[in-house]
């Protein structure tokens, strides 16, 4: 089988989408060597590093006509490589469906934010007018043949929300990669809690701040911020304790994760919640939010606490029981290579299902 991924992903450095589209398209290339995986994208974009030799960088844009990415430059790439199968790996697929395709709901992120920001005040996705309006469409005209989503979570409220045919939609979990593992080294200079991800407003990074500060009270533990600040968010004002690190590389999270007393992720809302499987695989105590999708990830391995409660997430925090060995085991429940499995079925559910 010929697959394009959708590349686009990896044109920025850091993120969870851009984590996803790297592992995934380097483990469907080494779990199926008779395959041929292409990256595809009208922009710039770096390969994974350690490609397969079956796992290949498409060219871009050829002419002015072909700049019209979605409507025929991508058709037209995809032809010159004899692409059997395109997987749109965030949100998107050709609009005209000339082959089988399969579109990765990551979450409804797009959709729940806009409908809370009066409520909150805040718009968790200030620039996704795009994907809110492109993709009910594709979905009501049935343009992708199958769409993936992370967790069983996300599947039962894209099915609800899009009234999508179930038997089209297929929840396929994400993993950690391979090198987040508990790393030993010195005690840190000082006892630190820890959050990773993208600083941005569903996160809920101001109520993590006011929690960390009651704890502040009686013990004295910093709090460590590591991640890509988007646009729309507003950096928290310096105080003593707290260190704010912007995006940090991928091989030095390991050590940030083991080193923590807790990694803590309040996140108000996710589809899966990569970094909180990351530090599980690392041997962290995770304390996170009730969040279905991520409850759904963490299981009993984690303390959940209400987003919303900073009471609550400071007395989590104050308490932190070890939950060094529960973590590891349920980390060890999710691998890339099972997620390269379970997504190679879908392509062939999706082939047999165009066909018809």
């Amino acid at each position: 089988m010929i697959v394009a991924l959708d590349a686009t992903p990896l044109t920025v450095p850091t993120g969870g989408v851009m984590r996803y589209t790297s592992e995934l398209a380097r483990a469907l290339a080494t779990s199926d060597p008779g395959d041929q995986y292409w990256l595809l994208s009208d922009q710039p974009f770096a390969m994974p590093a350690a490609v397969s030799s079956n796992l290949h960088k498409g060219d871009g844009p050829r002419t002015t006509a072909e700049r019209r990415w979605w409507l025929w430059g991508l058709e037209r790439e995809m032809m010159r490589r004899g692409v059997e199968v395109f997987h749109g790996t965030d949100f998107s697929v050709p609009y005209i469906p000339r082959r089988p395709s399969v579109m990765t709901l990551h979450d409804l992120s797009p959709w729940v934010s806009h409908e809370m920001s009066h409520e909150m005040d805040v718009n968790w996705q200030p620039h996704s007018f795009r994907v809110r309006t492109r993709v009910p469409v594709l979905l009501r005209a049935r343009i992708p043949t199958m769409i993936i989503t992370p967790s069983e979570a996300v599947r039962r409220a894209a099915i609800a929300r899009f009234r999508l045919d179930a038997a089209r939609v297929v929840a396929v979990p994400l993993a950690a990669s391979s090198q987040f593992r508990p790393v030993e080294s010195p005690p840190p200079a000082r006892p630190y809690f820890l959050f990773v991800g993208t600083l941005e407003p569903r996160k809920n990074i101001a109520r993590l701040i006011e929690a960390w500060r009651e704890v502040r009270k009686s013990q004295d533990v910093d709090l460590v911020l590591a991640g890509r600040l988007r646009a729309d968010f507003r950096p928290p004002a310096g105080e003593p304790g707290l260190h704010v690190l912007g995006a940090v590389l991928e091989e030095d999270l390991p050590a940030l994760y083991s080193g923590a007393i807790a990694f803590v992720y309040p996140s108000l809302y996710e589809g899966f919640g990569l970094p909180v499987l990351e530090a599980m695989q690392c041997g962290a105590t995770v304390i996170t939010s009730r969040d279905p999708a991520i409850m759904e990830v963490s299981g009993d391995a984690a303390v959940h606490v209400d987003a919303t409660d900073v009471r609550a997430l400071a007395e989590a925090m104050l308490a932190r029981p070890v939950r060094r060995e529960e973590s590891l085991q349920r980390a060890a429940m999710f691998s890339w290579p099972i997620t390269a499995r379970k997504t190679r079925e879908v392509y062939d559910a999706a082939r047999r299902l165009f066909s018809k």
